[in-house]
């Protein structure tokens, strides 16, 4: 099998964390994309090792929790019983320390209760101080939360109102909020730190790095294996090479994870060496 040239694979991997689909970057880079596909697997791959491995004892005492709506091959409502489980609707849930910005854990799946327990678990593994939890209404959150965390956690769930607008020359604007209530589920959370205000605004920055998630156009994932190595490919470019506007270092470095901001080649190099 050919190798690409190191550069290559940097320039590659630059163009797909900067919102290039896979054609576009067939085309900018010149390489087919069948290559830029394997590339991607396979440094996906390790860059999920990657994270699975730093990513402990981290000192975030503030986390917000959110889910990110995207589909593989088809949307839920094309979907037929003969496709198979890897089709239609697909869901990333995402961590975000609202203090350091770091995203901690991420997880891939349908929007079930399972699929909520496993990524709440995975990331109540990883803190090494009580923290303050705020998430979204999803009501599986709730036995999640408490089972992984245990009920002396401090978790509040946002839940927001948002204003009905007929179809017409506004359908692809964002609704408008109406209202927000605030619901203390568990312990004692401060009333003015419950927020997912910053892991909403990180979903924009993932539709913008991360071209699959891009609505209106045919850039959506076609496999799953696919779409699970770009997001994370995503988030360990996020965490480790991105320098954060306002704090100015990257979020890892905020978070004590890592001391110097990295290069694409430094994470080429991190994932290659975690591969299985």
């Amino acid at each position: 099998m050919n190798v690409l040239p190191r550069e290559k694979q940097i320039a590659i991997l630059s163009h797909l964390v900067e919102g290039s689909s896979v054609r576009s970057t067939e085309r900018l880079v010149g390489v087919c994309r069948e290559a830029v596909l394997r590339l991607l697997v396979r440094v996906g791959g390790g860059c999920a090792n990657l994270m699975d491995e730093t990513m402990r004892e981290l000192p975030c005492t503030r986390l917000e929790l959110d889910e990110l709506w995207s589909f593989v091959g088809k949307k839920q409502r094309h979907v037929r019983a003969s496709d198979s489980m890897d089709v239609g609707d697909t869901w990333t849930y995402v961590a975000l320390c609202a203090d350091t910005k770091l995203v901690p854990s991420f997880l891939t799946g349908k929007r079930t209760d399972e699929t909520t327990r496993s990524f709440v678990d995975d990331l109540s593994k990883r803190m090494k101080s009580h923290v303050q939890i705020s998430t979204d209404g999803l009501r599986a959150y709730v036995g999640a939360i408490g089972d992984s965390f245990g009920r002396s956690v401090d978790y509040a769930q946002v839940t927001k109102t948002y204003e009905s607008e007929p179809i017409g020359p506004g359908r692809y604007s964002p609704p408008k909020v109406t209202g927000v209530d605030k619901t203390p589920i568990f312990g004692s959370p401060v009333a003015e730190l419950v927020s997912t205000s910053y892991v909403e605004r990180n979903n924009l920055n993932i539709r913008m790095g991360t071209r699959r998630f891009t609505r209106l156009t045919n850039a959506h994932s076609k496999k799953l294996e696919n779409h699970g190595a770009a997001v994370a490919l995503w988030f360990a470019y996020y965490n480790f090479a991105r320098v954060h506007t306002t704090l100015r270092v990257t979020p890892s470095m905020a978070a004590g994870v890592s001391s110097t901001v990295w290069s694409m080649g430094d994470l080429l190099d991190a994932a290659s060496e975690r591969l299985d």
